[in-house]
């Protein structure tokens, strides 16, 4: 299969609009799908070819199926907080397949989430065979098997973990003053710097077909981590209750770092302080 030079994103907000300009500063052909109008016009500028998609409970209104001319298509459609959400994510992502199948596309990227594996107090990897927990874990794992389970194109699933970035700085994340017990677990982190970095590599390097997680390789406490985002931040460190301890779960990107060979920007979600 030849390499992939036309590339689509479905989903240019947070993370696909700076994907999309790092593809396009690299060669790439680019294009990529946005819920507005309004939101199309803002960054025509930036990706020269933007489609308005909204995906309804019946269908589909796209202004531009163009978008599914492309060797590579990465959905990156992250589920709602909504009721339902485990029966109404993998139903919006099912609504693609028809255009997927149409253009022939033989490649997926499916921007995913950690919330997928159970909070098990232990070490988790992409062999995991317990169940989510949570609404929206479950309703990435359902989505996930839908694109997996098709014959016509490969999948990758990328499962990525918290988000850190511009815009996403840690301090937003804390209550001021005491917060939840919990200061003893590990964190599961990744930058946006590295989820760029990531997808360029899967493309790059051919790998399809797999499940990947994706967050920083080591694992700080909440204590840690979110004292150092106040010292940073200039505001008064967290004080965590350990009179309780939360379940937790520590994620592992072995697979990622062992068997690909992909080297992290960010070892440790402490070094997004340096």
């Amino acid at each position: 299969m030849a390499k992939a030079k036309k590339i689509s994103i479905i989903g240019l907000g947070w993370l696909g609009l700076p994907l999309a300009n790092t593809l396009l500063e690299q060669g790439y052909d680019v294009k990529g799908t946005v819920t507005s109008a309004e939101k199309a016009l803002q960054i025509s500028a930036q990706v020269p070819t933007v489609s308005v998609l909204t995906l309804k409970s019946d269908g589909i209104d796209l202004t531009d199926a163009s978008v599914f001319d492309c060797e590579v298509l990465i959905i990156n459609l992250p589920p709602r907080r909504v009721a339902s959400i485990e029966e109404i994510y993998p139903a919006q992502v099912a609504q693609l397949l028809p255009y997927i199948h149409e253009a022939g596309i033989q490649r997926v990227l499916f921007v995913s989430s950690t919330s997928v594996y159970p909070e098990v107090n232990r070490e988790v990897d992409e062999l995991e065979t317990r169940l989510p927990d949570k609404p929206g874990g479950i309703a990435c794992l359902r989505a996930e098997h839908l694109l997996q389970n098709e014959k016509a194109f490969r999948t990758t699933v990328l499962r990525f973990g918290g988000l850190i970035g511009p815009g996403r700085q840690p301090h937003r994340f804390m209550q001021y003053g005491v917060t939840n017990s919990g200061g003893n677990i590990p964190v599961n982190l990744i930058h946006l710097d590295d989820c760029i970095a990531i997808i360029q590599y899967i493309i790059e390097k051919e790998i399809w077909g797999e499940v990947l997680n994706a967050c920083c390789p080591e694992h700080p406490t909440r204590r840690e981590f979110y004292s150092r985002a106040a010292i940073q931040a200039g505001i008064a460190p967290p004080v965590f209750l350990d009179d309780e301890e939360l379940v937790y779960k520590q994620v592992s990107s072995r697979k990622l770092v062992h068997d690909l060979s992909y080297r992290f920007k960010y070892q440790s979600p402490l070094d997004f302080f340096v």
